[in-house]
C-alpha cells in the first residue's frame, strides 16, 4: 500500500511559476512509476506528466511540455512538479499518482492517489 500526500498548490499569476511535491509512504518507492495528473472544473481529469522509477525517462502532455519539469529523489519519496509560465488555463486540482512498473499515460493504469493540491492560475 502506499499512501501520497501533496503539497505546494496555491494562487499564482499568469506567467509566474510554482512547485508540487508528493510525498510517498512505503519503502520501494523507486519502484513505483510517478504522475501528476489535473482536473480543472466541469472538466475529465487529464494527463500532465509521468516519471519512471528511477527518475531516468519522462514524458509530457503537449500542453505543457516545455513549460513543467517532473523529477524525484528517491532518497526523500518524493515526485516533484515544477511548473513555469503558467496559463489560467493551468488552473485544476493537481493529483500525484503511482504504479507499480513501467510509466503510462491513463490513469486507470495508476493504483495509488493522492488527495489533490488546487493550483489557480490568474491573469
Amino acid at each position: 500500500q502506499v499512501q501520497l500526500v501533496e503539497s505546494g498548490g496555491g494562487l499564482v499569476q499568469a506567467g509566474g511559476s510554482l512547485s508540487l511535491s508528493c510525498a510517498a509512504s512505503g519503502r520501494t518507492f523507486s519502484t513505483y512509476a510517478m504522475a501528476w495528473f489535473r482536473q480543472a472544473p466541469g472538466k475529465e481529469r487529464e494527463f500532465v506528466a509521468t516519471i519512471n522509477g528511477s527518475g531516468v525517462t519522462t514524458y509530457y502532455a503537449d500542453s505543457v511540455k516545455g513549460r513543467f519539469t517532473i523529477s524525484r529523489d528517491n532518497a526523500k519519496n518524493t515526485v516533484y512538479l515544477r511548473m513555469n509560465s503558467l496559463k489560467p488555463e493551468d488552473t485544476a486540482v493537481y493529483y500525484c499518482a503511482a504504479r507499480k512498473g513501467a510509466y503510462r499515460t491513463a490513469g486507470a493504469s495508476y493504483d495509488y492517489w493522492g488527495q489533490g493540491t488546487q493550483v489557480t492560475v490568474f491573469s
